[in-house]
């Protein structure tokens, strides 16, 4: 009876024991595999990580600020290459004399948000003639009879016939054109004091192109 008693007393000492030990344990093991007992930690992460694309958009308005040309007329930035009727470079006057000059004032602006690292002006391949009125003159030749310069502020972009205009290869203009400048140009129409009887009734037109590149 006193081993029975005696044995019974060690396990009840042992047992409480036995379970903090293995409380300890676990805990110990839980802690290791958490990390929690590493050390000092510190993280960033970035939640706004983005790229995306600019536009290059082009507007053509004339001295008064009324007339105004984009290149997205046509509805979207895909084609982005839009025609343009409304302002005359030559000035349109169709009742010009001999000697008469005729200026005109435009600002190219580019109201996009990418740069235009080149910028150019690229003429017609032809200057064409058509009949004024209804008498014309004979001459075949009024293109050669208007002599244009073009100017962007101190700068001679272009200066000659009309005819000599056509077809010349693409003028390079200032460049980059940064998102919100503006580059001015005139362009001055004269007819030449030579012209005669046989220019009267006639007008000329040559299309001009306007062209950033990023």
């Amino acid at each position: 009876m006193t081993i029975t008693e005696s044995s019974s007393r060690k396990r009840r000492r042992l047992t409480p024991l036995a379970l903090i030990a293995g409380a300890v344990g676990t805990v110990l093991l839980a802690l290791s595999l958490t990390g929690t007992l590493s050390g000092f930690v510190a993280s960033i992460t970035n939640t706004t990580n983005t790229a995306g694309t600019g536009a290059l958009v082009m507007q053509e308005k004339d001295s008064t600020g009324t007339i105004i040309c984009l290149s997205t007329n046509g509805g979207s930035v895909s084609t982005n290459a839009a025609t343009c009727s409304t302002i005359n470079k030559f000035g349109g006057n169709l009742a010009m004399v001999p000697g008469t000059a005729v200026s005109t004032n435009i600002t190219i602006t580019n109201t996009g948000t990418a740069p235009a690292n080149t910028f150019t002006l690229t003429p017609g391949a032809t200057c064409t003639q058509s009949a004024n009125g209804a008498a014309n003159g004979t001459a075949t030749d009024l293109c050669a009879k208007l002599n244009v310069v073009i100017t962007s502020g101190a700068t001679t972009v272009y200066s000659g016939t009309a005819a000599a205009l056509a077809g010349h290869a693409p003028f390079a203009l200032a460049a980059p054109v940064a998102p919100g400048s503006t580059v001015p140009f005139t362009f001055a129409v004269t007819l030449a004091s030579t012209a005669d009887n046989t220019y009267q009734g006639l007008q000329a037109s040559l299309p001009l192109t306007w062209a950033f590149a990023s």
